[in-house]
């Protein structure tokens, strides 16, 4: 396993293919739209070889029996599942914020690991195997791993045969002997500047007319012909700011769109090329472990804002317990998709292929928590701290130091605490509660109504009817007629 530094020197040699604001960023590591996005991931690499952490970061790899990193280990049993979940709840203890650059690739590597084994089995070809050979390479490198689902879609009503440019989802425009070459996009992908490699899956589930969409493969970062654009976001130029404006110890987020341009990859590293029967299932054994996983992420971040909210009513002069209310809902709150995440691994189940698969009705739950309970967790760290941790409400870490006036600034700042401390921590507030420390809670991983179709599709009503006809002693079956209303 490598080192931090290592891992920084891996991205500092790859070809420069991201953009940003028309520059091209020549190194990731360096460049103030990405370096805090690396030093966030980079932690991972410090924190695996701490004593305390090692269990949750890292497990026996099933192919080599070596100590591997767990972003790239197969989940092979609950015990693996509930260590997912532990792991994203530290991370974001530890950084602040989202390392999407290593768990998407991650959830990526389990979900086709049950795929491939399906496809081959059932169709006698090859792909389990190129994923086995590469994922044992991936873990001898000890690569980060991103992941890239999401298409540009084009209209929404239409299919991507549909629609009239049909580059709107990523697809096959060749089969060769040596490999297969893709055009078309991935958009708003998480962490890829932090990335050595990108895992590409299939956005949706595909019927027969929209079987060249239907793909999977894991290409380099660099790889030639891709063009990656990082997307702006309302807090980039506080990250170009130093000093406590711009916290030292927090971790960044970073989002892209991913340009493919007749990209070839090689026949080894496919995973799925035209197999649409099998492009469902692809997604569905992503979204388990992913929405499982996520309500970790959320509750990890919430530990964070109850510290910081705590923290700045005591920087005011008061006792948490006035705000006790608050801060108990805020610890269910976090309680509520943790627990809800370690159930529905706890209630799965090992796919043939030995990868675990959590419940999918209870993750697509868990999902929906995520989309609407850290909001209120921020909410009431905001209420908690009072105006000074809205934005627009603190002055800049420069202007409290300036030479003229800086010591004022301090001076009407401080209360419980001396000025400089307090403007710190309601810094730290703004980035958890508006800045770049907010995850994907409403659409990571998939939107909250596409998960409600899934809770509705896992769920026997009929069943929930005839426990209740049961105990009421009805033996009356009740049916109503479909009237459809006139126009």
């Amino acid at each position: 396993m490598i080192t931090s530094d290592e891992y920084k020197k891996s991205l500092k040699k790859m070809r420069p293919n991201i953009y940003k604001f028309g520059e091209l960023i020549k190194d990731v590591t360096t460049h103030p739209a990405t370096k805090r996005t690396i030093e966030g991931h980079a932690q991972i690499f410090d924190a695996a070889r701490k004593g305390e952490y090692k269990d949750i970061l890292t497990t026996k790899s099933n192919l080599t029996g070596k100590q591997i990193s767990r972003y790239l280990s197969i989940i092979n049993s609950v015990e693996d599942m509930i260590a997912n979940v532990r792991m994203k709840r530290l991370m974001f203890n530890l950084t602040g914020t989202c390392t999407g650059g290593r768990c998407v690739g991650f959830n990526a590597i389990n979900a086709m690991w049950a795929t491939t084994y399906d496809i081959d089995k059932e169709l006698g070809t090859n792909y389990h195997n190129n994923l086995r050979n590469w994922l044992k390479d991936a873990q001898v490198r000890d690569i980060t791993l991103s992941g890239a689902l999401t298409d540009p879609k084009g209209e929404r009503a239409l299919s991507p045969s549909q629609q009239k440019d049909p580059d709107m989802s990523l697809h096959l425009v060749k089969k060769k002997d040596d490999g297969i070459i893709v055009k078309g996009a991935k958009v708003m992908i998480c962490g890829v500047a932090a990335s050595n490699e990108i895992f590409i899956m299939p956005g949706s589930g595909y019927k027969e007319v929209d079987k060249k969409y239907a793909i999977s493969f894991v290409i380099p970062r660099d790889i030639e012909n891709l063009t990656i654009v990082e997307t702006r976001r309302p807090s980039d130029e506080r990250e170009l700011e130093e000093g406590f404006d711009n916290p030292v110890n927090i971790g960044g987020i970073t989002q892209a769109y991913l340009l493919f341009e007749d990209v070839f990859i090689p026949k080894d590293r496919v995973f799925m090329s035209g197999e649409f029967e099998y492009s469902s299932k692809a997604v569905l054994n992503f979204i388990g472990p992913y929405r499982t996983a996520i309500g970790g992420c959320v509750a990890g971040q919430g530990d964070v804002m109850v510290g910081a909210a705590v923290l700045m009513a005591r920087a005011n002069g008061l006792s948490e317990k006035v705000f006790r209310e608050k801060i108990t809902q805020m610890i269910i709150n976090n309680e509520t998709t943790f627990g809800m995440g370690i159930a529905a691994g706890s209630l799965g189940k090992k796919h043939p292929s030995g990868v675990w698969i959590p419940d999918q009705l209870i993750s697509n739950v868990n999902k929906v928590h995520v989309a609407t309970l850290p909001y209120e967790t921020k909410r009431l760290t905001q209420e908690i701290s009072g105006g000074i941790a809205e934005t627009g409400c603190l002055p800049s870490c420069k202007d409290i130091n300036d030479l003229r006036y800086g010591d004022l600034l301090k001076k009407y700042l401080k209360a419980n605490c001396s000025g400089e401390t307090r403007a710190k921590i309601a810094r730290l507030i703004e980035w958890l509660t508006i800045g770049s420390g907010v995850p994907g809670c409403m659409h990571g991983g998939g939107s909250p109504d596409g998960a409600k179709l899934i809770i509705n599709a896992k769920t026997d009503i009929e069943n929930y009817i005839n426990l209740a006809k049961r105990l009421g002693d009805i033996k009356e079956d009740i049916k109503v007629k479909n009237i459809k209303k006139k126009s």
